[in-house]
């Protein structure tokens, strides 16, 4: 049995939302140990080559980023494998273009285009408040950051907004019913509304009602959900389609109209 990290990543083991086909080789590129795990993230590689269509193969990528022309949250990245995930803000000085990644109905990252207001603000998810060494208080976000000494009215499962810039907390937005949320995990992925309810559970995590702008309602668990704003007004722009998630006729038709124009 092998011992130590993997290195390696085939094709077919790699996750859907990657879009990669069967056909088109044995191996996928294993993500760099980062600020999002395997599963939840898109190497700036494929984002590169697959999605923006910068890059015909790898050692093009690789000339690209060396030129230092791609930053990730303020930062500049030449790893072509570095996990960029959810609400990561990515910029490309070349071109003047600056996305964020979010999720699309289907599960799957979507880039969407944000204006340069947009670009030094990015929302986090507090997964973890403890204290440190000292009796520092501390929280840990869902992207590896941690903040020292934060507002002690924030708890697990609210969201800060974070300034790129300077790496501090703008402000907060709490965890409760009647604020604007996106679900990020099980089956209702990627789609926007409203918390209308929650179920505690003391044996497992608790569960979340959410309803949409259509006046359709899910439920999902509390670890799935990540609060936009306050009230119905995200902090963030929304992406294409609004987090409303058609049905398989409504889908048709959409992909109908595009392939007639």
């Amino acid at each position: 049995m092998a011992r130590g990290p993997k290195h390696h990543l085939k094709r077919l083991a790699a996750p859907k939302h990657w879009m990669l086909g069967k056909l088109g080789g044995i191996w996928a590129p294993r993500p760099s140990p980062g600020p999002h795990k395997l599963r939840e993230c898109l190497p700036l590689i494929l984002l590169l080559r697959n999605r923006l269509h910068y890059a015909l193969n790898r050692q093009e990528v690789i000339h690209i980023l060396n030129q230092r022309l791609i930053s990730v949250d303020k930062k500049v990245r030449t790893d072509p494998t570095y996990p960029a995930g959810f609400m990561d803000v990515v910029e490309i000085e070349r071109t003047d273009e600056r996305f964020r990644l979010l999720y699309d109905t289907k599960g799957r990252f979507c880039l969407h285009r944000i204006s340069e207001d947009e670009v030094n603000t990015k929302l986090c998810r507090v997964r973890k408040v403890a204290l440190g060494w000292r009796g520092i208080p501390y929280i840990g976000t869902n992207d590896g950051r941690v903040f020292r000494y934060p507002h002690p009215d924030i708890k697990v499962n609210d969201v800060v907004v974070v300034d790129l810039v300077t790496n501090t907390i703008k402000s907060y937005i709490k965890f409760s019913v009647g604020n604007i949320c996106m679900t990020t995990g099980g089956h209702n992925i990627g789609r926007i509304g409203i918390i209308i309810g929650k179920e505690e559970h003391t044996s497992t995590q608790d569960i979340i009602k959410i309803r949409d702008t259509r006046g359709e309602t899910w439920a999902t668990k509390i670890s799935n959900v990540f609060i936009l704003g306050n009230g119905n007004q995200p902090q963030i722009s929304l992406p294409q389609g609004k987090g409303i998630k058609l049905s398989a006729i409504e889908d048709r038709e959409v992909r109908l109209k595009k392939q007639q124009h």
